[in-house]
């Protein structure tokens, strides 16, 4: 990219790892770092004049702040998700945007077995009771997880890990995925949702908050749950309808849930969390944490921060979820095929028509065929559209 580096600026936000903060600032570039998420209006007064552009969950990078942004030229997700900000838009206007689909997956699969574990034990409620100073030393209602049937909704990165973890505690496990899934160990493949809703001890959703998946989970799958099954949702707020749920608690047909993500968050620490889910004695709420932990913030804050620094300095968009269209400019994309080094050739004939030494600096590994994409073409197959995919 074009870019002076001691010109370059950053404005990350919702108190992304200062280890991010450090790699950026390494490159020379001024870094600007805010506590909380900003709304679009809020946004829209902050991004003109800033390169690169760093969110997590709550903030919405929209169309209209991409059109407010006049130097933008990559976002950093410092997440897993990739649902709040306009990929289509951001793709149009050049802008690249990154994520960190890896480097949270163990904090978010700990979480998870550690409330199934509180769940099954009921330990929720006996702490609670202990203070108010009640002791109820009873076996009643607990249970080990040895042996329970765990089904997962979604069998992407998390779910795949939590799968293996699961089954390593001595649970069967089974699961639903919309795409063609290798099922690891033991686990069962469940040729549709109702048949896991309707065999499985316990439930986690780990499906992605793309517009498709909103509402995803309501009235009718909380009726098909087994009585007094358990419940999870530490993927996106969006896709469970929250009275559904509370009616399904309060009835006592499910047995308890956690619940880590919620359909509107508090922009910041301190703020107030209004939920339907408030007071109920058999509910873990956690807010939005699956992923933070010390250890996943600082691997997330160094993935994301050198993708943007390698993209400001030679234009790299491996993983990208989004190749930007750059106007005048062609991608040459490797393809692997049957056919003996067409890529070669077509160095050796740049070589002979513009008499350079070398063009090697921006060439991936030598392949074995290759198409040429025109700026303005169709979207890449990789990139995200509204329709219903589970995987995370």
């Amino acid at each position: 990219m074009m870019i002076d580096q001691a010109k370059v600026r950053v404005l990350l936000l919702e108190s992304i790892h200062c280890d991010a903060v450090s790699r950026l600032e390494a490159e020379g570039y001024h870094v600007e770092s805010v506590r909380n998420a900003l709304d679009e209006a809020e946004l829209i007064e902050r991004i003109r004049g800033v390169h690169l552009l760093g969110v997590r969950s709550k903030t919405q990078v929209t169309a209209h702040v991409l059109e407010a942004a006049d130097s933008l030229t990559a976002i950093g997700a410092f997440c897993i998700g990739t649902d709040q900000i306009d990929l289509a838009a951001a793709a149009a206007r050049g802008v690249a945007v990154f994520n960190a689909p890896f480097s949270n997956t163990r904090s978010v699969v700990e979480l998870a077995i550690g409330e199934i574990i509180m769940m099954t034990r009921r330990l929720a409620e006996k702490n609670a009771l202990m203070h108010e100073g009640i002791w109820d030393k009873s076996a009643c209602g607990a249970h080990e997880v040895r042996a329970r049937r765990l089904g997962i909704v979604g069998y992407g990165n998390i779910g795949a890990q939590l799968s293996v973890l699961a089954e390593n505690l001595g649970m069967h496990v089974s699961f639903y995925d919309t795409v063609d899934k290798l099922a690891l160990s033991n686990a069962h493949r469940c040729a549709s949702l109702e048949e896991l809703l309707e065999t499985s001890d316990i439930v986690t959703l780990h499906v992605d908050g793309r517009p498709g998946n909103a509402d995803f989970f309501g009235t009718e799958q909380f009726k098909r749950m087994r009585p007094g099954a358990l419940f999870l949702n530490l993927s996106r707020g969006i896709v469970v309808d929250h009275l559904a749920l509370r009616d399904a608690l309060v009835s006592g047909h499910l047995g308890g849930a956690a619940i880590d993500v919620f359909p509107a968050e508090p922009k910041g620490c301190g703020d107030e969390f209004v939920s339907e889910l408030r007071g109920l004695p058999n509910v873990i709420l956690t807010p939005h944490i699956g992923g933070s932990t010390e250890e996943a913030q600082s691997a997330i804050g160094d993935f994301v921060a050198n993708k943007l620094a390698n993209f400001v300095k030679d234009g790299n968009t491996t993983l990208s979820v989004n190749p930007p269209e750059q106007p005048g400019t062609s991608r040459l994309t490797p393809v692997r095929g049957n056919r003996p080094d067409p890529l070669v050739q077509v160095i050796r004939r740049h070589k002979r028509e513009t008499g350079a030494a070398s063009v090697r600096s921006s060439l991936p590994p030598v392949p074995t065929t290759v198409s040429v994409a025109r700026a303005g073409a169709a979207p890449a197959p990789n990139q995200r559209d509204s329709g219903r995919r589970l995987s995370t």
